[in-house]
């Protein structure tokens, strides 16, 4: 992680759960992090019990809209010289059943989990671009639900995991055709103990949040020629097949 010292880092959703053991973990390995969430006060409560151990700045911003998102890449550029990595760990979560799903509900988990994700990855590699620097690493926070479909409950949140597989897929290939040495990197935890799909009961068998954080500082440590283009990670033991 040496490398990454000193360079800045902005994680959405950062304010809970995954998002904030991120940050965390990623302001005690040197890195400067900017820290995107709706939840200004939980966001900054954060921020100010990382002061002693680094620097993370909290910035306010709601996903579903893009002005907020284009106003924090503009903050970050302006104040931080632009972001070396981009952590888009924001999530929605739907437990409908396609019968009786509520569009508005749809509607947000896409424009969260699929669009914001979309529109901060292309704000991003803009910045890069615009600096000159090929260096730099998108990591999409994904889900074990982007490669499988395990319960008949929660399509669209299904669906808007495996659209940013897909995305991720794309994009590497998009890099590579113009010769770009950004990483491009999906994580897909199983069951992890965190707010969005509520805490598991004790007795579950689950990660942490802070697991998913160990594993964001692995893939950023491999070497600058080797990129890790999909971690699936899952408690053990589990009962769920993914392939």
């Amino acid at each position: 992680m040496d490398k990454w010292r000193g360079k800045v880092v902005l994680v959405t959703g950062a304010a809970a759960g995954i998002g904030a053991a991120i940050a965390t973990r990623l302001v005690e390995q040197g890195m400067i992090v900017v820290g995107l969430d709706i939840q200004e006060d939980r966001l900054k409560k954060l921020a100010d019990s990382l002061s002693s151990q680094g620097k993370m700045y909290a910035v306010q911003a709601n996903l579903r809209k893009e002005e907020d998102i284009l106003a924090a890449f503009d903050w970050i550029d302006n104040t931080l010289g632009g972001a070396d990595v981009l952590v888009n760990n924001a999530g929605l979560l739907s437990k409908s059943f396609m019968i009786d799903g509520d569009t508005e509900n749809w509607r947000a988990v896409l424009e969260v989990n699929v669009l914001a994700v979309s529109i901060c990855t292309r704000e991003f590699l803009k910045s890069m671009k615009k600096r000159n620097n090929e260096h730099g690493h998108v990591i999409m926070i994904n889900s074990v639900a982007a490669h499988t479909s395990q319960y008949p409950i929660g399509g669209m949140y299904y669906a808007s995991k495996h659209g940013v597989k897909v995305l991720a897929m794309c994009l590497r290939k998009e890099l590579a055709d113009r010769n770009s040495t950004i990483k491009v990197t999906c994580v897909s935890p199983g069951r992890t103990r965190t707010d969005i799909a509520g805490t598991p009961p004790p007795e579950w068998i689950a990660m942490e949040a802070s697991d998913v954080a160990t594993t964001v500082v692995d893939v950023l440590s491999a070497s600058p020629v080797t990129q890790i283009c999909e971690v699936i990670m899952t408690p053990v033991p589990t009962k769920f097949t993914i392939y």
